[in-house]
């Protein structure tokens, strides 16, 4: 099986979840990190390289106080209880987004729990916190801008390598694959230069309940797609 080097996964689904269980939302955001828990400790067996998983979008922002500072604090607590079960796995753990944004003691534990996996060599698991795709297009435009009036030639010399060393994912592969849970069609701002040649796969399986088996089943399906990069194969 050709186990993509670079997925990243749209986490839809926790608060259907909860609410067809008759549970509080907070119950299937909690539900949700079991499951990347364990996705990502399947990623690492299967030899994936970089797992990228949509934590908290830009837009998640806006949603109800209550339920923002609940999210906050159960990043803050998955974070500080996975570092030694992500060192024991060998797994790096780094951050994509406005990081800024975040509250003091998230950012802080975020930070820590990114220090103290440093070392790590198996698989890289991105966390994309307060993102947004077209945000991060546009810093890098202001990024690269900054740099081209103290030095105009690179205008000329710029490029789409060159353009993505201004991305959050500056050294990291494109994305393979790209999964979403939940059922919905849209790619939800989500890694927007990056998945340019990602393969989209859907699933109505809400994340709570994607397992080692349901990814297993999106790797398989990536197998059969036929990636031409806009070219024809003889």
């Amino acid at each position: 099986m050709n186990v993509p080097k670079h997925i990243g996964v749209i986490m839809d689904g926790n608060g259907r979840w909860a609410r067809g269980r008759g549970l509080p939302r907070t119950a299937g955001h909690r539900a949700g990190t079991d499951a990347t828990r364990k996705i990502v400790r399947a990623c690492g067996e299967l030899g994936v390289s970089y797992l990228t998983v949509y934590v908290f979008s830009a837009e998640n922002w806006g949603r109800p106080t209550i339920e923002v500072s609940m999210l906050m604090d159960l990043l803050v607590e998955m974070t500080r209880r996975e570092i030694r079960n992500l060192n024991e796995n060998n797994v790096r753990l780094t951050a994509i987004g406005n990081l800024e944004k975040l509250p003091p003691k998230t950012r802080a534990e975020l930070k820590k729990g990114i220090e103290d996996t440093s070392g790590n060599t198996g698989l890289t698991l991105i966390l994309a916190i307060s993102y947004g795709g077209r945000a991060e297009i546009a810093g890098a435009a202001r990024a690269f801008a900054r740099d081209a009036v103290n030095n105009p030639g690179l205008i000329d010399e710029l490029t789409e390598d060159v353009f993505g060393n201004y991305l959050y994912t500056a050294g990291i592969p494109d994305p393979e694959l790209i999964i979403r849970t939940g059922g919905d069609c849209r790619i939800s701002n989500f890694l927007l230069w990056q998945a340019a040649y990602a393969e989209l796969y859907i699933t109505d399986t809400l994340w709570p309940d994607f397992d080692r088996e349901a990814l297993v089943k999106a790797i398989e399906d990536f197998n059969k797609r036929d990636r031409r990069f806009g070219k024809v194969k003889e």
